[in-house]
């Protein structure tokens, strides 16, 4: 079963935005994650509500893999970046991203996030650009300085 083909037209119709959809076995359960987003970012209501038409959307589809728990959330401030469309909604942010290889000496940039095109990412490091391969990205994500955070929240 296709469980992300079965899940996105619930998610869209709610108006939100499907980002992951995980089965996994985690101890003596298996755990469904349904990870949503929108531009303007989701809340528990949101989220409750979503969650609800997924649980029935399963329910009237047979999905039956023995007990489960199903765990619709957010991904976060700190959001792991996976399709192109993800990168070029985080240009002008701060990300990390990890490379395979290395480029240009180093595996891991640091950087704000400049361009994100068809084919690549550019990051600009404190050792200049980066430009990145998505074939090349073993993982990326958002990454907040949390102490320029608090102090802005103290202004």
């Amino acid at each position: 079963m296709d469980l992300e083909a079965l899940v996105a037209p619930v998610v869209e119709a709610a108006g939100l935005e499907l980002v992951d959809v995980d089965l996994r076995h985690e101890g003596e359960r298996r755990v469904l994650r349904v990870t949503v987003d929108r531009e303007q970012g989701v809340n528990l209501d949101a989220i409750a509500e979503v969650s609800e038409r997924v649980s029935r959307r399963l329910d009237v589809e047979g999905f039956d893999p023995g007990p489960y728990a199903l765990e619709v959330s957010s991904p976060g401030v700190e959001r792991w970046l996976r399709r192109p469309s993800d990168y070029a909604r985080r240009v002008g942010e701060r990300v990390k991203v990890r490379t395979a290889e290395p480029v240009d000496g180093a595996r891991t940039h640091t950087g704000t996030l400049v361009a994100a095109g068809e084919d690549e990412v550019t990051i600009a490091t404190t050792a200049g650009e980066r430009r990145v391969g998505y074939e090349d990205i073993v993982s990326a994500q958002v990454v907040v300085d949390w102490a320029e955070e608090l102090k802005r929240s103290k202004r």
